[in-house]
């Protein structure tokens, strides 16, 4: 009967053992192994701010109530669309692959422009499983773009892969959680991109810059012109003013002050100087000081342009430079 008994106790205590092992195995969440190969990037539009993206994306899971072909959801996309997929389940796995087009949103940061740097980012999601579920996991295997595609006016300089947890402050009407607070795994790609900004900078300046040297000239003409110098500096000034209200137009909007407002400003300051010296210098003519005038000419033309061009030099490195 002893023995009995014992045998009993230890059936009751194997089966205990049973179900919190059940429960335990239950309660981790599934892993999905998740890789990414990305064919282009193009459409970049800063106006409108997004890009285009297109790449292979692949899901191996065990748990097939995941569906990844509904149940894919990309967050910061504004449409996406499959142009092939296909799924294996014929293992113990199920294997998921297939092609996408993604127009993607983004903030830019314009503050350097043209020697901007960029971060695209895009992000998966599983719609109908959250963290309790599903948690991914990147598989690292292989490169995840094509090094040999260009992408138009930008160098690819990193491409980085992990997981993490997306919070939602809201339990989609679920009553089961506690908190009006939800958590979905997420699969992240992070591609670091450098404008190459060259012939870019040039095309985009060289009118503020020709128009600064227009005002320059003003310095050597002779005092007898003293209209034409008022006449051309005044021109430059609003020659500058055409120039920036051009180049914002192809940029999106900002509050904070960029590299494109930094060299326009100065510019637009130092044609004024060159307006105040052609004033001053009017002023010594008057007085009859012709050869005093003169001297300022040429002292204030040498120190202006100096002043000018060690600006400019410094703000472009300090933007080429972050």
């Amino acid at each position: 009967m002893k023995r009995i008994f014992l045998l009993t106790v230890l059936g009751i205590l194997f089966s205990f053992a049973a179900c919190f092992k059940a429960a335990a195995e239950g309660s981790v969440p599934d892993t999905v192994s998740t890789g990414i190969y990305v064919n282009s990037i193009h459409d970049i539009d800063f106006k409108q701010k997004e890009y285009t993206v297109n790449c292979w994306v692949w899901f191996k899971y065990k748990n097939k109530d995941f569906d990844f072909l509904q149940n894919l959801e990309i967050p910061q996309a504004k449409s996406f669309s499959k142009s092939f997929s296909t799924i294996d389940s014929s293992g113990d796995k199920v294997y998921v692959l297939m092609k996408l087009q993604c127009v993607m949103k983004d903030s830019w940061k314009i503050g350097n422009f043209p020697f901007d740097r960029q971060n695209l980012r895009l992000s998966f999601e599983n719609s109908q499983f959250d963290s309790r579920s599903l948690i991914f996991k990147p598989d690292t295997l292989g490169k995840n773009y094509d090094p040999r595609f260009t992408l138009s006016g930008w160098k690819i300089d990193s491409f980085n892969v992990n997981v993490g947890t997306k919070v939602y402050e809201t339990a989609f009407g679920d009553d089961s959680f506690s908190k009006p607070r939800s958590e979905y795994s997420a699969y992240r790609v992070k591609i670091g991109i450098v404008r190459d900004a060259g012939g870019l900078f040039w095309k985009m300046f060289l009118g503020m810059y020709v128009a600064f040297l227009i005002a320059y000239v003003c310095f050597y003409i002779h005092a007898d012109g003293i209209d034409s110098r008022f006449g051309l500096s005044v021109g430059s000034l609003f020659a500058v003013i055409g120039n920036k209200y051009i180049i914002d137009s192809a940029l999106p909007e900002s509050t904070s002050f960029t590299l494109v407002d930094t060299l326009h400003g100065l510019t637009l300051f130092f044609i004024f100087s060159v307006i105040s010296c052609t004033a001053y210098t009017l002023r010594l003519i008057k007085a009859d000081k012709v050869k005093q005038a003169k001297r300022f000419d040429m002292v204030a033309a040498q120190v202006l342009l100096l002043l000018y061009i060690l600006a400019n030099i410094y703000f472009i490195s300090q933007a080429n430079n972050p």
